[in-house]
Protein backbone atom coordinates (compact mmCIF):
# COMPACT_ATOMS: atom_id res chain seq x y z
CA UNK A 1 0.00 0.00 0.00
CA UNK A 2 1.70 3.51 -1.03
CA UNK A 3 1.25 6.55 1.53
CA UNK A 4 1.88 9.91 1.58
CA UNK A 5 2.22 11.41 5.59
CA UNK A 6 0.76 15.02 6.03
CA UNK A 7 2.94 15.92 9.29
CA UNK A 8 4.23 18.06 11.69
CA UNK A 9 6.27 18.37 14.83
CA UNK A 10 6.93 15.32 17.21
CA UNK A 11 3.59 14.16 16.57
CA UNK A 12 4.38 13.80 12.50
CA UNK A 13 7.85 12.64 13.73
CA UNK A 14 5.96 9.45 15.53
CA UNK A 15 4.03 8.44 12.33
CA UNK A 16 6.62 9.08 9.83
CA UNK A 17 8.74 6.64 12.24
CA UNK A 18 6.06 4.10 12.64
CA UNK A 19 5.69 3.88 8.95
CA UNK A 20 9.28 3.27 8.25
CA UNK A 21 9.15 0.69 10.34
CA UNK A 22 6.05 -1.01 8.68
CA UNK A 23 5.25 -3.06 5.62
CA UNK A 24 3.90 -0.52 3.38
CA UNK A 25 5.38 2.09 0.91
CA UNK A 26 5.64 6.06 2.30
CA UNK A 27 5.87 7.58 -0.92
CA UNK A 28 6.48 10.81 0.51
CA UNK A 29 6.38 13.33 3.14
CA UNK A 30 4.65 16.60 3.00
CA UNK A 31 5.57 19.05 5.96
CA UNK A 32 6.64 23.21 6.70
CA UNK A 33 9.93 23.44 7.43
CA UNK A 34 11.01 23.58 11.10
CA UNK A 35 12.29 26.47 12.78
CA UNK A 36 16.16 27.70 11.70
CA UNK A 37 19.05 25.18 13.64
CA UNK A 38 15.93 22.40 15.12
CA UNK A 39 15.18 19.10 13.81
CA UNK A 40 12.04 18.47 12.28
CA UNK A 41 9.86 15.79 10.11
CA UNK A 42 10.95 16.96 7.00
CA UNK A 43 14.98 16.73 7.84
CA UNK A 44 14.01 12.97 9.14
CA UNK A 45 12.52 12.01 6.00
CA UNK A 46 14.97 13.63 4.25
CA UNK A 47 17.72 11.95 5.91
CA UNK A 48 16.18 8.66 5.35
CA UNK A 49 16.27 9.11 1.36
CA UNK A 50 11.84 10.05 1.19
CA UNK A 51 10.79 12.68 -0.79
CA UNK A 52 9.79 15.73 1.20
CA UNK A 53 7.32 18.27 -0.16
CA UNK A 54 6.76 21.61 1.09
CA UNK A 55 3.11 21.97 3.01
CA UNK A 56 2.54 25.50 0.07
CA UNK A 57 2.15 22.40 -2.30
CA UNK A 58 -1.02 21.71 -1.37
CA UNK A 59 -2.34 24.94 -3.15
CA UNK A 60 -0.65 23.62 -6.32
CA UNK A 61 -3.39 22.81 -8.83
CA UNK A 62 -0.95 20.41 -10.00
CA UNK A 63 -1.18 18.61 -6.48
CA UNK A 64 -4.04 15.92 -7.39
CA UNK A 65 -2.47 14.61 -10.27
CA UNK A 66 0.72 13.90 -8.75
CA UNK A 67 -0.72 12.49 -6.01
CA UNK A 68 -2.49 10.43 -8.82
CA UNK A 69 0.40 10.08 -10.78
CA UNK A 70 2.39 8.30 -7.57
CA UNK A 71 -0.50 6.12 -7.19
CA UNK A 72 -1.18 6.96 -4.01
CA UNK A 73 -3.68 4.74 -1.32
CA UNK A 74 -3.91 6.39 1.70
CA UNK A 75 -2.91 9.98 2.63
CA UNK A 76 -2.66 10.14 6.35
CA UNK A 77 -3.08 13.95 8.30
CA UNK A 78 -1.56 14.34 11.57
CA UNK A 79 -1.00 17.07 13.45
CA UNK A 80 -1.10 19.66 10.40
CA UNK A 81 -3.73 22.80 9.83
CA UNK A 82 -3.44 22.23 5.76
CA UNK A 83 -6.87 22.19 4.52
CA UNK A 84 -7.13 19.90 2.14
CA UNK A 85 -9.32 20.91 -1.40
CA UNK A 86 -11.91 18.85 -2.73
CA UNK A 87 -9.51 17.49 -5.66
CA UNK A 88 -6.68 16.75 -3.16
CA UNK A 89 -9.64 14.51 -1.25
CA UNK A 90 -10.77 12.98 -4.02
CA UNK A 91 -7.33 11.75 -5.26
CA UNK A 92 -6.03 8.92 -3.28
CA UNK A 93 -7.67 5.62 -4.21
CA UNK A 94 -8.57 4.43 -0.33
CA UNK A 95 -9.44 8.29 1.12
CA UNK A 96 -7.69 11.27 2.91
CA UNK A 97 -7.71 10.16 6.68
CA UNK A 98 -7.14 12.58 9.64
CA UNK A 99 -5.83 11.86 13.21
CA UNK A 100 -7.66 14.40 15.23
CA UNK A 101 -6.96 14.66 18.96
CA UNK A 102 -10.25 14.70 21.03
CA UNK A 103 -13.54 12.98 20.79
CA UNK A 104 -15.40 13.91 17.50
CA UNK A 105 -18.27 15.44 16.86
CA UNK A 106 -17.64 17.04 20.36
CA UNK A 107 -14.23 19.40 20.30
CA UNK A 108 -13.49 19.84 16.52
CA UNK A 109 -11.31 22.66 14.78
CA UNK A 110 -7.97 23.99 16.89
CA UNK A 111 -6.78 22.97 20.46
CA UNK A 112 -8.77 20.89 21.50
CA UNK A 113 -7.03 18.93 24.42
CA UNK A 114 -6.72 22.67 25.89
CA UNK A 115 -10.43 23.45 25.34
CA UNK A 116 -11.20 19.87 26.97
CA UNK A 117 -8.89 20.49 29.75
CA UNK A 118 -10.26 24.31 30.44
CA UNK A 119 -13.66 22.51 30.34
CA UNK A 120 -13.07 20.23 33.15
CA UNK A 121 -13.76 17.28 31.00
CA UNK A 122 -12.27 14.13 33.34
CA UNK A 123 -12.03 11.85 30.30
CA UNK A 124 -10.93 12.67 26.69
CA UNK A 125 -9.74 10.97 23.46
CA UNK A 126 -8.60 10.93 19.84
CA UNK A 127 -10.93 10.41 16.42
CA UNK A 128 -9.39 8.81 13.64
CA UNK A 129 -11.78 10.19 10.88
CA UNK A 130 -11.84 10.27 7.00
CA UNK A 131 -11.43 13.75 5.46
CA UNK A 132 -14.37 15.58 3.99
CA UNK A 133 -14.62 19.04 2.54
CA UNK A 134 -16.15 20.45 6.43
CA UNK A 135 -12.89 20.64 8.82
CA UNK A 136 -13.40 17.40 11.14
CA UNK A 137 -16.62 16.36 10.23
CA UNK A 138 -15.76 12.92 7.92
CA UNK A 139 -17.31 9.93 9.26
CA UNK A 140 -15.05 8.25 11.95
CA UNK A 141 -13.19 5.23 11.74
CA UNK A 142 -12.02 4.46 15.09
CA UNK A 143 -12.21 6.58 18.57
CA UNK A 144 -10.59 5.90 22.10
CA UNK A 145 -11.11 7.04 25.38
CA UNK A 146 -8.86 7.67 28.13
CA UNK A 147 -9.26 9.21 31.93
CA UNK A 148 -7.35 12.22 32.60
CA UNK A 149 -6.09 13.34 35.72
CA UNK A 150 -6.73 16.18 38.05
CA UNK A 151 -3.20 17.22 37.58
CA UNK A 152 -2.11 16.47 34.25
CA UNK A 153 -1.54 19.42 31.79
CA UNK A 154 -2.03 19.44 28.66
CA UNK A 155 1.42 18.30 26.91
CA UNK A 156 0.73 14.90 28.63
CA UNK A 157 -2.69 14.86 27.34
CA UNK A 158 -1.75 15.36 24.22
CA UNK A 159 1.07 12.94 24.01
CA UNK A 160 -1.71 10.59 24.94
CA UNK A 161 -3.28 11.36 22.21
CA UNK A 162 -0.56 10.91 19.47
CA UNK A 163 0.53 7.20 21.41
CA UNK A 164 -3.28 5.79 21.56
CA UNK A 165 -4.04 7.61 18.13
CA UNK A 166 -1.00 5.82 16.47
CA UNK A 167 -2.54 2.49 17.55
CA UNK A 168 -5.86 3.57 15.91
CA UNK A 169 -3.78 4.87 12.74
CA UNK A 170 -2.47 0.85 12.72
CA UNK A 171 -5.75 -0.40 12.32
CA UNK A 172 -6.30 1.73 9.43
CA UNK A 173 -3.41 -0.12 7.93
CA UNK A 174 -4.33 -3.31 8.39
CA UNK A 175 -7.74 -3.06 7.49
CA UNK A 176 -7.17 -0.94 3.98
CA UNK A 177 -4.30 -3.42 3.18
CA UNK A 178 -6.30 -6.23 3.25
CA UNK A 179 -10.08 -4.94 2.95
CA UNK A 180 -10.28 -1.45 1.67
CA UNK A 181 -14.10 -1.51 1.28
CA UNK A 182 -14.28 -2.69 4.65
CA UNK A 183 -12.92 0.58 6.38
CA UNK A 184 -15.66 1.44 8.83
CA UNK A 185 -16.86 5.04 8.28
CA UNK A 186 -19.70 6.29 10.79
CA UNK A 187 -21.58 9.25 10.44
CA UNK A 188 -20.66 12.09 12.76
CA UNK A 189 -24.03 13.40 14.26
CA UNK A 190 -23.12 16.82 13.66
CA UNK A 191 -26.01 18.39 15.61
CA UNK A 192 -23.51 17.33 18.80
CA UNK A 193 -20.76 19.44 17.22
CA UNK A 194 -18.78 22.10 18.72
CA UNK A 195 -16.03 24.08 16.28
CA UNK A 196 -13.64 26.06 18.00
CA UNK A 197 -10.66 28.68 16.20
CA UNK A 198 -7.93 30.30 17.60
CA UNK A 199 -9.85 31.90 19.97
CA UNK A 200 -8.32 31.68 23.32
CA UNK A 201 -10.83 32.02 26.78
CA UNK A 202 -11.26 35.25 28.73
CA UNK A 203 -8.64 36.86 25.71
CA UNK A 204 -6.34 34.72 28.01
CA UNK A 205 -6.65 36.36 31.08
CA UNK A 206 -7.49 34.43 34.48
CA UNK A 207 -10.62 35.98 36.34
CA UNK A 208 -10.03 35.52 39.62
CA UNK A 209 -13.72 35.33 40.64
CA UNK A 210 -13.93 32.27 38.74
CA UNK A 211 -13.85 28.89 40.64
CA UNK A 212 -10.46 27.86 41.93
CA UNK A 213 -11.08 24.54 39.64
CA UNK A 214 -11.08 26.42 36.90
CA UNK A 215 -8.69 29.00 37.52
CA UNK A 216 -6.66 25.72 37.85
CA UNK A 217 -7.89 23.71 34.54
CA UNK A 218 -7.00 27.37 32.86
CA UNK A 219 -3.29 27.11 33.63
CA UNK A 220 -3.35 23.15 33.35
CA UNK A 221 -4.62 23.95 29.50
CA UNK A 222 -2.19 26.25 28.57
CA UNK A 223 0.90 24.13 29.89
CA UNK A 224 3.01 22.69 27.12
CA UNK A 225 6.18 23.15 28.82
CA UNK A 226 8.67 22.51 27.55
CA UNK A 227 7.50 23.60 24.29
CA UNK A 228 5.59 26.97 23.44
CA UNK A 229 1.68 26.78 24.45
CA UNK A 230 -0.47 27.51 21.85
CA UNK A 231 -2.71 29.70 23.73
CA UNK A 232 -0.04 31.51 25.91
CA UNK A 233 -0.12 31.78 29.48
CA UNK A 234 -2.73 33.18 31.78
CA UNK A 235 -2.27 35.95 32.79
CA UNK A 236 -3.19 38.49 35.03
CA UNK A 237 -1.64 41.99 36.38
CA UNK A 238 0.23 43.24 39.20
CA UNK A 239 0.96 46.91 39.21
CA UNK A 240 0.05 47.34 35.86
CA UNK A 241 2.18 44.97 34.96
CA UNK A 242 1.12 41.39 33.04
CA UNK A 243 1.69 38.65 35.40
CA UNK A 244 1.87 35.06 33.81
CA UNK A 245 0.41 32.07 35.81
CA UNK A 246 3.06 28.81 34.48
CA UNK A 247 2.23 26.58 37.29
CA UNK A 248 -1.14 26.55 40.08
CA UNK A 249 -2.88 24.03 42.20
CA UNK A 250 -6.28 23.88 43.92
CA UNK A 251 -5.42 23.84 47.58
CA UNK A 252 -9.10 23.16 49.07
CA UNK A 253 -9.24 25.82 51.93
CA UNK A 254 -12.07 28.22 51.48
CA UNK A 255 -11.46 31.68 51.66
CA UNK A 256 -13.32 34.73 52.21
CA UNK A 257 -10.81 37.40 50.99
CA UNK A 258 -11.87 39.28 48.38
CA UNK A 259 -11.03 37.67 44.66
CA UNK A 260 -7.36 38.08 43.05
CA UNK A 261 -5.94 39.18 47.07
CA UNK A 262 -2.48 37.57 47.80
CA UNK A 263 -2.39 35.40 50.80
CA UNK A 264 0.77 35.11 53.08
CA UNK A 265 3.46 32.95 51.14
CA UNK A 266 4.25 29.28 51.82
CA UNK A 267 8.05 28.75 51.04
CA UNK A 268 7.67 30.27 47.60
CA UNK A 269 4.41 29.23 46.59
CA UNK A 270 1.96 32.06 47.37
CA UNK A 271 -1.84 31.28 47.76
CA UNK A 272 -4.05 33.88 45.96
CA UNK A 273 -8.27 34.05 46.45
CA UNK A 274 -10.38 32.33 44.11
CA UNK A 275 -14.15 33.35 44.47
CA UNK A 276 -14.64 29.66 46.48
CA UNK A 277 -10.97 28.63 47.78
CA UNK A 278 -7.46 29.30 47.92
CA UNK A 279 -5.32 28.73 44.72
CA UNK A 280 -1.69 27.73 45.11
CA UNK A 281 0.41 29.54 42.37
CA UNK A 282 3.92 27.98 42.24
CA UNK A 283 5.37 29.72 39.35
CA UNK A 284 4.95 32.78 37.41
CA UNK A 285 7.12 34.99 34.73
CA UNK A 286 7.23 39.14 34.65
CA UNK A 287 8.05 39.55 31.05
CA UNK A 288 10.63 37.04 29.71
CA UNK A 289 11.71 36.52 33.65
CA UNK A 290 10.71 33.37 35.56
CA UNK A 291 10.56 33.84 39.21
CA UNK A 292 9.12 32.11 42.39
CA UNK A 293 5.81 33.75 43.21
CA UNK A 294 6.70 35.00 46.55
CA UNK A 295 9.54 37.20 44.70
CA UNK A 296 7.07 39.47 43.46
CA UNK A 297 4.03 38.61 45.22
CA UNK A 298 3.06 40.86 48.25
CA UNK A 299 0.50 39.55 51.25
CA UNK A 300 -2.64 41.34 51.04
CA UNK A 301 -2.04 42.95 47.71
CA UNK A 302 -4.55 42.38 44.83
CA UNK A 303 -4.12 40.65 41.58
CA UNK A 304 -6.35 41.84 38.35
CA UNK A 305 -7.15 44.31 36.46
CA UNK A 306 -7.72 47.14 39.10
CA UNK A 307 -4.87 45.65 41.27
CA UNK A 308 -5.66 47.28 43.98
CA UNK A 309 -4.99 46.97 47.34
CA UNK A 310 -6.92 44.51 49.65
CA UNK A 311 -8.96 45.87 52.11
Amino acid sequence: MRILLIGEEAAGLKLFQMLVAGPHELVAVMTSPPPQGSAGLGKAAESRGYPVWPAKLIKSPQIADTIRAQRIDLLLNIHSLIVLPDRVLAAPSYGCFNLHHALLPRYAGLNSVSWAIFQGECRHGVTLHKMVSQVDAGPIVFQTLFDIADDETAISVFARCVKEGLLLVSGLLEIASSAPNAIPLQPQDLSQREYHGREVPNQGRVSWSWPARKIVNFVRACDFFPFPSPWGHPRTTLNGQDLFILKASRTGQPCNSAPGTVGEPATWHVPVAASDEWVSVQHVKVGENLCAPAQVLTAGSRLGETDKKAA
